[in-house]
């Protein structure tokens, strides 16, 4: 009896002990540390060690088993890490190539999380995997959706195998990542995934509810004395293109073309950064995916140039997805040509620990785009954070775009939004949401020219509950930003309308946790998305029901019941192949949902969804299944179909197919190959592209990009092109 009472007091407080933040101690070192991953200098052993880490999957009530242990100091330049990955268990590790900015919960890892002004809002994260290769990237909204890695920046890693365990070192650079030297307590956590075990832990303790990089359970980090900002901060990358190209369709010669610009990044203080860019090349090496569309509305693809990376949630996350007042893809690509930026500069950071400030402008040339003039435009951006109680904020954004007639100025061709948002946060992380207004401001039709939204999510281990309204006003006119659903296509007579609506957006999911079961979660879910018009008639809705499986090696099943409500305004091509229209109508349907995904841990893993049911006037079955196999750590192939097959009454029997077959090879850490095909016969085109890349210095590159499109069905040539990119990091 006695020893279960001193057994319950042990495991009493080592639950009180774990529900507590953790601190590091960081200590200044005179010894000189090679990044070579062996952890052979003195420091690592005199230094504080970050240890006992905690589960967070499968489950967040015990101690990890795959020990970890962290090791930190610093010098006049850089903040240094070194961790001690053990590992007990046979077997090769999981990764999915050599490539970098890889997923995390995809990988074997280990993560450093930084939050230099201890606000849990904003962050960086750093990456490696056994192999040590590198990720990095950007914290936004407190970690709750994870990691940006389109973010890059110079820092350095390596790793040495030792068989009973990896061994880390990390050597980040004090200019790499912005701080305030007032702060001599940062928030700081690591994480460790590690797949072979099938055990995601944390050094400071996140429930599994949460994302991995939820700065909410940050733990603390404590300097002997504060860090200082070092010399001058001044990053200069200049780039060259050089491009060929022939268009097989208007039969005109081939077309060669030569570029070169650059960016540059300028340290004010150790919060503040300057971005410059001066004739910027924006062609996409990384070209977007194509997708099938089988909505009424255009689709939002991420931002993936350079320039409007760092620091982009603070000028991107205003608004909704569907309701954004700032969309930087607005700016430099046109309908089908890109329009040249003269230059911009972006001045972004924190003064302090509760001001966050940004402001942007960039200025476009007057050209062409489908042979129709492009005026000169520029384009101004003005953000501005504060922080409130423990984890939210306020935010206002001003957004101007004013065009040039030639080279006058137009007093009335300009497009402006005002608008003000509150971020809820809270402490426990069990309360998010957000509330906004925007007014847009315009030559014309200001009046009831606004938005508004409200979002609430109530999260626990057994309960999610969201709720989300949205209200748009015909007249909001968000030029620079992405609004959708504002706009409704009359095809018959070839025009857009601008129509308000209404939006409401509740769902509720229940999680149940099986015991010593090879079910870690599942549970029912409800969802609807029901939306009005401004006289609050009802044009679309989406009931659905569902029930959703994840077991612990981390396969899943998810099936949905879904009905549907859809009032037609105007006759539509609901098969979206140009086929036929059916007449503006309201429209009651319904299908099944069943998505699958295996054990994505595997070398060969699958995963596949798809529908079956009603569809307007006819039905429709969709599927999509994508197979993906890695020869670890050098090559991954993959292949994705997507499948709709359309029946109306009286129509042919409409199938649109999406087919994507690619190819990933990893040489080493340094060289990539890249090759995809994409079937579409939505629009009727077979591209090819594929894509050489050298990383022969940090963040400086050599590309080579060859595509090619074809009509589908006949093979005949329609373009193609070859780039030749150089980009080099001058610090």
């Amino acid at each position: 009896m006695k020893n279960n009472f001193i057994l319950f007091l042990l495991l009493l407080s080592s639950f009180i002990f774990s529900q507590e933040k953790k601190s590091l101690s960081i200590k200044k070192t005179i010894e000189k540390i090679t990044i070579d991953g062996l952890l052979d200098e003195t420091v690592w052993k005199i230094s504080e060690t970050a240890s006992d880490f905690w589960q967070n999957f499968p489950y967040d009530t015990s101690l990890a088993i795959s020990k970890t242990e962290v090791f930190m100091t610093y010098n006049d330049k850089s903040i240094f890490i070194a961790a001690i990955c053990y590992d007990s268990l046979p077997g090769n590790f999981v990764i999915q190539s050599l490539k970098r900015d890889f997923s995390y919960p995809l990988s074997d890892a280990f993560v450093v999380t930084l939050d230099p002004f201890s606000d849990q809002q904003n962050g960086f994260s750093f990456g490696v995997n056994p192999f040590g290769v590198q990720r990095e990237g950007l914290i936004a909204n407190g970690g709750s959706m994870g990691v940006t890695t389109s973010w890059d920046n110079k820092w350095f890693a390596e790793v040495k195998r030792n068989g009973s365990n990896w061994t880390v070192e990390i050597e980040i650079p004090f200019k790499s990542i912005r701080f305030k030297p007032e702060l001599s307590n940062w928030k700081i956590n690591f994480a460790r995934n590690d797949l072979k075990r099938n055990e995601n832990s944390s050094w400071n303790k996140v429930p599994r509810q949460f994302n991995i990089a939820s700065l909410a359970f940050s733990g603390e980090l404590i300097w002997d004395n504060n860090p200082k900002k070092t010399g001058n901060n001044i990053a200069i990358i200049p780039y060259s293109i050089a491009r060929s190209s022939k268009d097989f369709v208007t039969k005109t010669d081939t077309k060669y073309g030569a570029n070169i610009g650059l960016d540059g990044k300028i340290g004010l203080s150790s919060s503040m950064n300057l971005d410059l860019t001066l004739n910027p090349d924006f062609s996409q090496v990384d070209v977007d995916r194509q997708i099938t569309n089988l909505t009424r509305f255009n689709l939002m693809f991420p931002e993936q140039r350079q320039f409007f990376i760092e620091n982009s949630d603070l000028f991107a996350s205003f608004g909704f997805r569907q309701m954004r007042p700032f969309f930087s893809r607005r700016i430099g690509i046109g309908s089908t040509d890109p329009i040249p930026i003269i230059a911009g500069a972006r001045l972004s950071g924190k003064p302090n620990k509760n001001w966050r400030i940004g402001l942007m402008d960039i200025q476009t040339a007057k050209t062409k785009d489908k042979n129709i003039d492009v005026f000169a435009q520029n384009y101004m951006v003005a953000a501005i954070q504060r922080n409130v109680f423990k984890r939210s904020n306020i935010a206002m954004i001003f957004v101007n775009r004013q065009q040039f007639d030639t080279n006058k100025y137009s007093i009335t061709n300009f497009n402006r939004v005002l608008g003000l948002d509150y971020n809820l946060a809270s402490a426990d992380n069990k309360w998010n949401g957000k509330i906004f207004f925007h007014h847009s401001f315009s030559h014309k039709n200001n009046n009831d020219a606004y938005s508004h939204a409200s979002w609430l999510s109530y999260s626990t281990q057994k309960i999610m509950f969201i709720w989300n309204h949205e209200y748009m006003n015909k007249n909001y006119n968000a030029e620079t930003g992405f609004t959708p659903r504002l706009f409704q296509t009359d095809l018959s007579k070839n025009i857009t309308t601008r129509n308000t609506y209404w939006r409401i957006e509740p769902s509720f999911n229940y999680f149940i946790y099986p015991k010593k079961s090879i079910i870690n979660k599942m549970g029912p879910k409800l969802f609807l998305d029901y939306y009005a018009n401004n006289n609050f008639i009802t044009t679309d809705v989406l009931a659905q029901v569902g029930y959703d499986i994840n077991l612990t090696n981390t396969s899943g099943i998810l099936i949905n019941y879904n009905t549907y409500y859809t009032k037609l305004i105007y006759p539509t091509d609901v098969t979206f192949s140009g086929i036929k229209t059916i007449p503006a109508n309201s429209y009651n349907y319904r299908d099944v949902m069943l998505s699958f995904k295996s054990n994505q841990r595997k070398i060969l893993n699958v995963t596949f969804s798809g529908s079956y049911g009603t569809y307007f006037t006819g039905n429709k079955i969709s599927y999509n299944t994508e197979i993906t196999f890695r020869k670890q750590p050098y090559t991954i192939f993959g292949l994705n179909y997507t499948h709709n097959e359309i029946t109306l009454p009286n129509v042919n029997k409409v199938i649109l197919d999406l087919i994507g077959p690619r190819i990933e090879l990893s040489f080493s850490r340094n060289i990539f190959f890249t090759t995809f095909l994409q079937y579409n016969s939505q629009i009727k085109n077979f591209n090819i592209n594929t894509r050489l890349q050298y990383r022969f210095n940090p963040m400086s590159d050599i590309f080579i990009v060859y595509s090619d499109n074809y009509v589908s069905e006949n093979f005949n040539n329609k373009n193609n092109a070859l780039v030749l990119k150089f980009v080099y990091w001058f610090n």
